[in-house]
């Protein structure tokens, strides 16, 4: 479609933390920092690894925790290292298919939650079935590019 389109995701580790208790802006920031001291080295081997895109963050509706987390590379999926911080965690996410609706510019809460609402009702629409109790958000970008910016939000596939 062309608002929207329908992805595979395989299986796939990703490191992640919850920030509990705040709102989403704080949250991202607070989870972005803990997650890049361990690619930094904060971890048991002591290893950096490199950034990488997405970086997502779990939304539920009336929920003030958020989890936000990054893709683990290619090369470490296999054998990630254990964080040595007790607030991050390697989890895995089993295959999905994924709706996803794509924009551009810098995200605030209130557009990922506007683009969201707008990509649900299309998918209500069109009788596409879908969890509708969270989304997720998906940046692709440093806050210190300034154009041809990319965010996503996504909603899992019943």
């Amino acid at each position: 479609a062309k608002d929207y389109e329908l992805r595979q995701y395989e299986t796939a580790k990703w490191v992640s933390t919850v920030i509990r208790g705040e709102g989403q802006k704080e949250a991202m920031c607070q989870g972005f920092w803990k997650l890049f001291h361990y690619i930094q080295g904060k971890n048991e081997r002591e290893m950096k690894i490199d950034m990488t895109v997405p970086v997502t963050c779990l939304v539920k509706s009336g929920c003030t925790d958020f989890k936000i987390s990054f893709f683990v590379p290619f090369e470490h999926q296999d054998s990630p290292p254990q964080p040595t911080d007790s607030d991050v965690f390697v989890e895995e996410r089993k295959a999905a298919a994924i709706f996803v609706r794509s924009f551009g510019g810098f995200a605030s809460p209130e557009k990922y939650a506007e683009e969201a609402e707008v990509l649900a009702r299309t998918l209500r629409n069109r009788g596409q079935p879908f969890h509708e109790d969270f989304f997720y958000t998906a940046g692709y970008d440093s806050p210190f590019k300034l154009f041809n910016r990319h965010n996503e939000v996504w909603y899992f596939k019943k």
